[in-house]
């Protein structure tokens, strides 16, 4: 194969996978579910470490690696490419590929099962996108104290520690032993706690004096969050959005209030937001819209 012919094949390579990744995230997004890679470094400060060593040189499962250290949003969870300014690096690994050159290992972490890459991201996304199940790496482990399997959930496990610094922070449950507040995306708790300082400011603003932080949790809880919810129960709002928790909700709608809010310039109730919420963002529209989208592209690509 010629030089020109092979950077040809790497591109139409490079925007066939791109192109499945970009059809992969909006179908995934419709769908309620994640399609980006662990970040290594938000787990390394989820788990407790036993141990690190050298496991040398090994041939490893590509469908175990599941993360990467620092190109976690270049690549989905299917090590297919996100971003255009991966092109260049990926075309040339493609080249190599097809010329049958014989490619260095990645390197990777090992966290029970899974793999985390550190070095060869571009490496491993060619190497999938040819079909190949297994990978030459040099192994990093790390020992945790309890099992990683594959139904363990790193997501949960961040969710988890967010959750618990969430509220120590707040003090909610002290405030309100009853209060149950899920997320499903990692880095929500801290929006949250944003919306806590906001209406901690704009309360003592409307008071014309400083509230304690304790009491802009409970009200903050008691007369914006729970209203909320309770209309999200109300209009059953979780069967639209079965992979979604009721916090989630609550801060999809509030935001969208805010927006609506600047928007217009007026007051915007709970159940107003609520409302051009679901009108907006009702998943069936998007579905509808996105097989019309679909059909079209197909036919493009098949044109002549």
């Amino acid at each position: 194969m010629s030089d020109q012919s092979l950077h040809q094949q790497s591109r139409n390579d490079f925007e066939d996978a791109y192109f499945k990744g970009f059809v992969r995230s909006i179908e995934k997004w419709l769908g309620q579910n994640k399609t980006r890679l662990v970040a290594f470094n938000d787990i390394l400060s989820h788990v407790s470490i036993r141990q690190q060593y050298d496991a040398g040189l090994q041939e490893i499962n590509i469908d175990k690696i599941i993360g990467s250290v620092n190109r976690y949003a270049d690549f989905d969870d299917a090590f297919l490419p996100r971003q255009k300014h991966t092109r260049s690096r990926w075309e040339k690994i493609d080249r190599a590929y097809l010329r049958d050159e014989i490619l260095p290992p990645v390197d990777v972490y090992q966290i029970g099962e899974f793999y985390f890459v550190m070095d060869g991201n571009h490496r491993v996304s060619v190497a999938k996108k040819r079909g190949q199940k297994w990978i030459d790496a040099h192994v990093v482990k790390i020992e945790v104290p309890y099992e990683i399997d594959r139904n363990f959930d790193f997501n949960q496990l961040i969710l988890k520690e967010e959750q618990n610094q969430f509220y120590e922070k707040t003090g909610i449950k002290k405030l309100h032993s009853d209060a149950d507040i899920q997320l499903s995306i990692p880095g929500l708790f801290d929006r949250l706690q944003e919306h806590i300082d906001a209406h901690r400011f704009y309360a003592s603003e409307y008071l014309h004096h400083e509230i304690s932080y304790e009491k802009a949790v409970s009200s903050w809880y008691e007369y914006i969050y729970l209203p909320l919810v309770k209309i999200i129960r109300e209009r059953k709002i979780l069967n639209i959005f079965p992979e979604r928790t009721e916090a989630d909700l609550y801060f999809w709608i509030i935001e969208h209030l805010a927006y609506l809010k600047a928007e217009s310039n007026q007051d915007v109730s709970f159940e107003e937001a609520t409302q051009d919420f679901l009108i907006k963002f009702h998943p069936s529209f998007f579905k509808t819209l996105w097989a019309k989208i679909k059909k079209t592209i197909s036919r493009k690509k098949s044109a002549p």
